[in-house]
């Protein structure tokens, strides 16, 4: 497939073209919309009242202070759970860098045509992009989900008046449309003229390692260092949470995520998932869209992972969190999901929420919402555990072809969101969370460069000990 950077004018496009359709005209929901109006000020005298043992400040300067040197957009899956003991919160199951989000979101109101696009670009991208030290044009590069990566195209053209250039590029292109010269990026245009970069809107999601250098002259915004270092990386962002928590000790903050034994060779994996009970989640640390994540519940559900080959070394394995009429003694610390509201079947489904955020000159900021849930209802008897734990809605259909089951999806619109149970001081913590996990990823994003900005691959192979991966990364 030969592919070249399309011209995008904003004049040419309507941005309703990149929406699902059951999000193009539905009205965000009261709860939420008054969640997207809060100041960070509030969010932290409103966290602070609810949990007294929080040191404020703390809370604060992280907020509304903090500078990410790599790390600038993230969105983050949590689950809504309850504890063993009854207690609430929610976990971060898992940090993305350059998230999707944007084509689900409704609307504040009717004159918000360009919704969390329009926040994201003119409060952070377009800051961001300031900087840049050389000339030319702008360009989303993207390997997954035309629809928001157009939305971006057409938002970014609108904002500096001038024509922006999408480009599709993947892993195994022969003829890739992008190219690097001495550290600037050019992408060919269908004249197979080759233009100058002078930024990028990354949306490039699938082994990005493989196709852009760790140090570019051209500004990305994301970097690739953000995946390696969380963003594409679970082995690594554990590692970066776990860090981050021992940071936050002594000001009563903390990152919540599942207990995850990392470095976990193929041979290890029974052992673990034995001491876990039975039941647990073995994911391939590198892969996203719901590829490479495996839920356990049974002997047969273990031997026929242990019969699949990976191209990979190491895995992570975490308890698996499921309904909470699983077992309620345990060696491990359970949690489990709180669920739908049940309909009038009494039937209710296990669903994650997803928190898109920003940072802006003024500190972070929330860009969009949605929610998943998962195929089958919860019932007693397990028989497909993926199908009734797994919540993603992406679907690979063939090489870089993928679909999405939008009849699962859930907005933050009048109807659906009463439908998930949540407050707005879940949505609160929910952003206090996934801030927190993109602070962790970006701080271990900064210690894995050295002095020249290039990836120190000693301490690299100490956190992430996959020969496969550095291999990769290393092409």
């Amino acid at each position: 497939m030969v592919l070249f950077a399309k011209e995008i004018f904003h004049q040419d496009y309507e941005i309703d073209e990149c929406y699902y359709e059951k999000a193009r005209n539905s009205i965000l929901h009261s709860q939420v919309k008054a969640f997207f109006n809060l100041t960070n000020d509030q969010i932290v005298e409103r966290y602070s009242y609810l949990n007294p043992h929080v040191n404020k400040d703390e809370l604060h300067k992280l907020l509304t202070k903090y500078k990410p040197a790599n790390f600038r957009w993230a969105g983050a899956d949590l689950f809504p759970v309850t504890s063993q003991q009854g207690n609430r919160g929610l976990l971060v199951i898992e940090t993305n860098s350059c998230p999707s989000g944007q084509k689900s979101f409704p609307m504040r109101d009717e004159a918000d045509d360009y919704r969390g696009y329009k926040t994201l670009i003119e409060e952070s991208f377009l800051p961001y992009i300031k900087n840049s030290s050389i000339d030319g044009k702008v360009a989303i590069i993207f390997d997954k989900n035309h629809m928001e990566a157009l939305g971006y195209a057409i938002t970014i053209s609108e904002a500096i008046n001038e024509s922006v250039l999408l480009v599709e590029d993947y892993s195994n292109d022969i003829d890739s449309p992008v190219q690097i010269r001495d550290g600037v990026i050019f992408v060919k245009d269908e004249s197979s003229n080759w233009i100058q970069i002078k930024a990028v809107f990354r949306y490039v999601t699938q082994k990005p390692w493989n196709r852009i250098p760790i140090q570019t002259k051209t500004l990305i915004y994301n970097p690739i260092i953000a995946c390696l270092a969380g963003g594409r990386n679970k082995l690594i962002a554990a590692k970066a949470y776990d860090i981050f928590n021992g940071d936050l000790a002594g000001y009563g903050l903390k990152l919540s995520y599942p207990e995850t034994i990392w470095d976990v060779s193929h041979e290890e994996i029974p052992l673990w998932v034995e001491r876990m009970g039975g039941r647990a989640v073995i994911k391939i640390p590198y892969s996203n869209a719901g590829q490479g994540v495996f839920t356990i519940t049974s002997e047969d559900e273990l031997n026929e992972f242990m019969g699949k080959e990976s191209q990979y070394e190491k895995y992570i394995v975490q308890p698996l969190i499921g309904p909470s009429h699983w077992e309620r003694e345990s060696i491990v610390q359970r949690y489990f999901h709180l669920g739908t509201i049940p309909n009038k079947k009494l039937e209710s489904y296990i669903f994650d929420l997803r928190m898109m955020i920003c940072h802006t000159p003024s500190g972070y900021k929330p860009v969009a919402i949605y929610a998943r849930r998962a195929k089958e209802k919860i019932h007693e008897e397990v028989r497909d555990s993926w199908d009734m734990i797994g919540t993603n809605l992406s679907q690979k259909i063939g090489e870089n072809k993928w679909k999405s089951d939008t009849s699962r999806l859930l907005t933050m619109d009048t109807k659906e969101f009463n439908r998930l149970g949540l407050s707005l001081d879940d949505l609160i913590g929910g952003y206090i969370q996934t801030v927190f996990a993109a602070i962790a990823i970006d701080r271990l994003s900064q210690k894995l460069l050295n002095d020249d900005s290039m990836l120190d691959i000693d301490l690299f192979r100490s956190l992430n000990p996959d020969d496969k991966l550095i291999s990769e990364i290393l092409k």
